[in-house]
């Protein structure tokens, strides 16, 4: 479950804030994120930014049993749901699950009665970074699955009896990469070149990247990496060993 997780947070945060991690940059001015749900009125007009999202899988244990937890970003906090209805501040949805023989499906849409033009404003009604974690079965990995389909999201075994329904295509059983200090929610990015790249920012930039509480421990982890622990995010561990 601790493996479920982590790779569940790498997911949620991906784009959260992006290099040189200050909200006046340019690329942060917009926000962006894997994953969004968008109020049902603005998808009418907006077919590419969908209201809904699906997720079908095949089980060789009873569906039944699978636990389904939806995860997503609210204006930067996270919520977490079960099965059913739900609403927080401006944000509504609900989380549908349906068994029919082996097969699960989990659909997730956004019921949110927001209507409006801009869709900076439609964002802030939107299910951000949303992902679903199923656990507690005997899962058929995505790529055997014969005749499931799925509507932005894909499933990926993690251990023996989860699977995590990312917005992001990853294979079966990822993992973080042991040699990354933490994370940077620049995942196209290399760990090393970040790094390097936060040291060297001035300190009126650093000061704004502290202003967020993600975006200073981003910060505090770099500032203080070690210069082994450098030499290994850049790939040298092994000449220098």
């Amino acid at each position: 479950m601790s493996d479920l997780r982590t790779l569940a947070d790498a997911v949620m945060y991906e784009g959260y804030m992006l290099w040189p991690y200050r909200p006046s940059a340019l690329k942060n001015q917009r926000r962006w994120t894997f994953g969004c749900v968008f109020p049902p009125a603005w998808s009418a007009l907006h077919p590419d930014d969908a209201s809904l999202m699906r997720t079908e899988v095949l089980l060789e244990s009873d569906p039944h049993d699978v636990d389904v937890t939806v995860r997503f970003l609210e204006e930067g906090v996270e919520r977490s749901v079960g099965r059913g209805a739900f609403a927080f501040d401006g944000v509504a949805g609900v989380v549908e699950v349906d068994v029919s023989g082996q097969r699960l499906t989990v659909t997730i849409r956004n019921t949110a009665p927001w209507v409006g033009d801009a869709r900076e404003e439609a964002l802030r009604h939107a299910l951000c970074s949303t992902h679903a974690l199923l656990v507690g079965g005997r899962f058929v990995s995505a790529t055997e699955a014969a005749g499931c389909s799925h509507v932005g999201l894909w499933p990926v075994l993690v251990g023996d009896d989860s699977m995590l329904a990312s917005p992001i295509i990853l294979e079966d059983h990822p993992r973080i990469a042991p040699e990354s200090p933490g994370d940077l929610f620049d995942g196209g990015e290399i760990d090393g070149l970040l790094a390097l790249n936060i040291l060297a920012l001035s300190d009126w930039e650093k000061e704004e990247m502290r202003a967020d509480p993600r975006t200073r421990e981003v910060l505090e982890r770099t500032e203080n990496l070690t210069e082994e622990q450098l030499w290994t995010l850049s790939g040298y561990r092994s000449e220098r060993g």
